[in-house]
């Protein structure tokens, strides 16, 4: 049942007369955080890389987040101070504290949890009902049916049910591709919505076969694209999967499929569907990621939107991007539940002539959970609870994952791997996904589940000389500061832990990383062999437990946690970036 404008001023004037809201009263709030003034004829509601977190959560953002060259200065490349600067957002509010990393822990104990599907679920429903149920659209970019317990144990069908609960019209894909062919076909036979990917395609040979597809024709694998009927606007989603899913996740879980970013494709379809269907806005649901956004944008003409994902950034206000037909507005709608994206769309006959966008923050203090979608998270998660709520440890500080180069909770999994499996080095992928645990706080193994909870989470030790190690440093920060985003292949820099170095960003291929050391501060020499531990082996399957064990192990050997240090790159050739913070 969807709630109206008048309700949901009502449950904001209450929480401000109990003392839940950190501002002066219900109507301020509401302006400043849930501005629902209706505007244009559509509206399109966008959630991307929720990453499974059915219940709310505590979420550090960056005080890392590096643009480079025709990225420099510009969103989402700013941090801290400089992006409250750039948006308008006054220091101390929580706007502030929901977009930015400053004061986190005492803001976080201030403001509490963030997201939680109950709590929006009810926000998706106050701005259905405030609009008009035929008028309204929820995207999903994605990433939403892995990140934690319940969604590995599950295989992504928790997260379908929650969902098909929330009423999620339309999404694409990214992690959802590292469950197996069949298991992911199933999920989405189940799901209620369009999922949409004009870039996945099977090859000649799985059709030849007779593997699924969707359209033998084109050989598209998902549907390219819908059209949507809003209250007699006619409105094209095309669906962008994350274009190299067989090279940052296993190819082997999925062998029928090929991807790409096929921007030459994209520029073919929107011709097509607005000769064939003459919609009023033609928008993409992507999962490129920001960067390699704007820069489709730039290419691709006669986009009127692209709601972005996969680099979990937090952008308060579109960019307005030029190409030859015009121009494209791109966003991106950070993680983890933590925000819905509103975007207004004024139409004409000749097309979209204006809009309207909110980043709203989802503070569970504020909303009130739906009664539905709290039941039916109760019902997911009761098989698994006595696993999940497993104590394991007491974090000493923050533990948060998040940012280009290492985080502390990254530091505990590296530390976890060096012990356990006796090695001099560890290495930790890059993930951008993972909650935060705040100091003092129990570590349960729900939330290890939440830095770990992959189909390949596998773990080794072996032998690496220096050269390999330095290889692999240089292969992944060129993969995350190459100047043209297209080469840029997601995730950040892999962590490590017994191992410090230098990175110079703008540097050339295989000349950023020196001064590789060992914590003892001995030099790494490029024919000498050391013992390296790490988890997540692409190309096949490791040998060792899987990386939530050892850590679990490492954890419960110790009262409180300690990061004793953080094995953070010394960063040089860059004197001041806004992407930087301390």
């Amino acid at each position: 049942m969807s709630m109206d404008r008048r309700e949901f001023g009502r449950l904001m004037a209450l929480a401000a007369a109990g003392g839940a809201l950190p501002i002066g009263n219900a109507a301020a709030a509401q302006k400043a955080l849930f501005d629902t003034a209706p505007f244009g004829q559509v509206r399109l509601m966008h959630i991307t890389d929720c990453h499974a977190q059915l219940n709310p959560i505590y979420f550090r953002e960056p005080n890392v987040n590096l643009g480079l060259h025709g990225a420099y200065g510009r969103a989402p490349h700013l941090v801290g101070n400089a992006l409250l600067d750039a948006f308008g957002i006054k220091a101390g509010t929580p706007e502030a504290h929901a977009f930015t990393y400053l004061g986190f822990d005492e803001a976080a104990r201030r403001f509490g949890r963030v997201g939680g599907f109950a709590h929006l679920k009810t926000l998706v429903n106050a701005l259905r009902g405030s609009y008009g149920e035929d008028k309204t659209l929820l995207m999903d970019g994605g990433d939403t049916w892995q990140g934690s317990g319940t969604s590995l144990w599950t295989r992504g069908m928790d997260m379908v049910r929650a969902c098909n609960d929330l009423g999620v019209d339309v999404m694409t894909g990214h992690w959802e591709f590292t469950y197996q062919d069949d298991e992911i076909l199933a999920n989405i036979e189940a799901f209620n919505g369009d999922f949409v990917a004009q870039n996945v395609k099977v090859t000649d040979e799985a059709i030849f076969d007779d593997a699924p597809v969707f359209d033998e024709d084109t050989g598209h694998a998902f549907k390219p694209y819908v059209i949507k009927e809003m209250g007699g606007y006619r409105v094209a989603v095309i669906g962008q999967a994350f274009p190299y899913t067989p090279i940052a996740n296993p190819s082997r879980f999925i062998p029928d499929w090929t991807f790409g970013i096929r921007d030459d494709d994209m520029q073919e379809l929107v011709d097509q569907v607005r000769a064939e269907h003459k919609p009023h806005a033609v928008v993409v649901l992507s999962h490129n990621g920001m960067d390699v956004d704007v820069k489709m944008a730039s290419r691709v003409s006669g986009i009127d939107v692209i709601f972005g994902g996969h680099t979990h950034d937090a952008v308060p206000a579109p960019l307005e991007i030029a190409n030859p037909g015009g121009k494209t507005l791109v966003t991106n709608a950070g993680s983890n539940g933590k925000y819905l994206a509103v975007m207004d769309l004024e139409l004409s006959e000749q097309g979209m002539v204006g809009y309207k966008h909110r980043l709203i923050p989802v503070f569970s203090n504020i909303i009130e959970p739906d009664a539905a979608m709290t039941a039916l998270i109760t019902r997911e998660r009761a098989p698994y609870l006595g696993k999940l709520q497993e104590e394991l440890a007491v974090a000493d500080e923050t533990l948060y994952r998040r940012g280009n180069f290492n985080g502390t909770f990254d530091q505990v999994i590296c530390d976890g791997l060096r012990q356990v499996l006796n090695a001099q080095i560890s290495l930790s992928p890059g993930f951008r996904w993972g909650t935060s645990v705040l100091a003092g706080d129990a570590i349960t193994m729900e939330n290890v589940l939440d830095q770990t909870a992959i189909t390949y989470g596998e773990t080794y030790a072996r032998d690496m000389s220096g050269e390999e190690l330095k290889l692999i440093l240089e292969d992944v920060a060129d993969n995350l500061f190459n100047e043209d985003p297209y080469y840029q292949q997601g995730g950040d820099m892999v962590r490590v832990g017994g191992l410090d170095y230098t990175i110079n960003p703008l540097a050339g291929m295989g000349s950023r990383i020196t001064e590789m050391r060992l914590d003892d501060g001995t030099l790494i020499e490029a024919s000498k062999s050391y013992k390296v531990a790490g988890w997540a082996t692409v190309g096949s399957q490791a040998p060792g437990p899987d990386i939530s064990e050892v850590t679990a192990e490492y954890l419960r050997a110790q009262d409180t946690v300690r990061v004793n240090k953080l094995n953070t790159p010394k960063i040089v050739g860059i004197k001041t970036n806004p992407g930087l913070s301390s």
